[in-house]
């Protein structure tokens, strides 16, 4: 299958704690803007900031999503993230199983939040 052109995205974001990504993922699940958020505790990101390397504890996020909702999903990020510039990264899936990439179409609706 050509999936090229396919809307199926994985987005992947920082936060500071897990408390922080635990009410960003609900509000993207509450708003259909992702079908499933995985939340993975603790990891050390070392990264330049104003001019300095920075070392952080951090809490990293994968969301399943369509590319037709990232507009929305980073508004609900940003809305509800402690970070002046939050990590918020859309990478294409480029292959997957059928029936999981659909269920992912099924519960990610985007227009309902229009």
């Amino acid at each position: 299958m050509d999936r090229i052109n396919m809307d199926e995205i994985v987005v992947l974001i920082t936060c500071a704690s897990e408390e922080e990504a635990e009410k960003i993922a609900r509000g993207l699940l509450e708003n259909h803007l992702a079908a499933c958020v995985n939340i993975l505790p603790s990891i050390t990101s070392l990264f330049l900031w104003e001019g300095k390397i920075q070392r952080e504890k951090e809490v990293f996020m994968i969301a399943k999503s369509l590319k037709s909702a990232f507009t929305a999903l980073e508004k609900t990020v940003k809305k509800h993230h402690s970070y002046a510039l939050p990590e918020i990264i859309a990478l294409p899936i480029i292959a997957g199983s059928e029936a999981y990439l659909d269920w992912i179409r099924v519960n990610t609706r985007p227009d309902q939040n229009l």
